[in-house]
C-alpha cells in the first residue's frame, strides 16, 4: 500500500471515529435509561394539573349537556 493511500485510510477511519463515538454513546445512554429525565419541574407539574383539572371539568360538561340531549330525545312529542 503506498503512502497516499495509507494516509487516506487513516484519515478516513479518524473521522469515523471522531463522527460515530457521539453517536454509540447516546445509543448506550438510551438503552441504558439515562436519557429520561428525573421528574418535572414543580411550576410544570402545577400547570399540567391545572390543565388536567380543566379537562375533567370540560367533559363533566359535556357528560350533563349528553344527558340532557337523551332525555329530551326519550320524551315522546307533545300531541301524541
Amino acid at each position: 500500500m503506498s503512502p497516499p493511500e495509507l494516509f487516506a485510510m487513516i484519515m478516513f477511519l479518524g473521522v469515523t471515529y471522531v463522527i460515530l463515538k457521539p453517536v454509540a454513546a447516546a445509543v448506550a445512554k438510551r438503552i441504558a435509561g439515562e436519557h429520561r429525565r428525573p421528574g418535572m419541574e414543580p411550576d410544570e407539574r402545577e400547570e399540567i394539573l391545572a390543565e388536567l383539572q380543566q379537562v375533567r371539568h370540560e367533559i363533566a360538561e359535556l357528560a350533563e349537556r349528553m344527558d340532557f340531549a337523551e332525555r329530551l330525545l326519550a320524551k315522546p312529542p307533545p300531541g301524541r
